[in-house]
């Protein structure tokens, strides 16, 4: 499990991209770079990273489920998400 604090901050990362979305999308087109400088860093969308969302690993995270391959594969044993099975044969 990640700590809390790195779970917050992704949280943080991510509202200050949605913040700034739109004024970063103007300067980009008006090819302002000095004045993207000053938005703060967190805000853009590169410095995210995907995380799981029950555990918080940031490796091995499958987009199509939102969760990392740990926690898929269990999930997947236990039936807990339709239409996936694991695989044995």
């Amino acid at each position: 499990m990640a700590k809390e604090s790195v779970k917050a901050r992704e949280v943080k990362r991510k509202k200050l991209a949605q913040k700034y979305a739109k004024k970063r999308e103007e300067l980009l087109a008006k090819g302002d770079y000095m004045a993207i400088q000053l938005i703060p860093r967190n805000a853009s969308p590169v410095r995210q990273r995907n995380r799981c969302k029950l555990t918080g690993r940031p490796r091995g995270y499958i987009r199509e489920f939102g969760i990392c391959r740990n926690v898929l594969r269990e999930m997947a044993s236990f039936g807990l998400i339709p239409g996936v099975k694991k695989a044995s044969w």
